[in-house]
């Protein structure tokens, strides 16, 4: 199973953010995000980057490459 699906679904729910929210400020459709949680897509690298940054946390645990939550 791949990691990124779950660490974005689980750190978004940890912010309080509804797929809608998260997908306004990083610029995409909520049907987009709906497609990354569901591990059918994945974001571009710029995209990456402003996830882990409203969510707090670097690209390497979003990518399953750390185990530990850093920022």
């Amino acid at each position: 199973m791949k990691v990124f699906p779950q660490r974005l679904k689980e750190l978004r729910l940890k912010k309080g953010l509804t797929q809608t929210e998260l997908g306004e400020k990083v610029g995409v459709k909520q049907s987009t995000f709906t497609n990354w949680e569901k591990g059918k897509r994945e974001p571009n690298f710029e995209t990456l980057l402003k996830l882990a940054s409203i969510l707090e946390t670097t690209t390497s645990y979003l990518l399953g490459e750390k185990n530990e939550f850093d920022c």
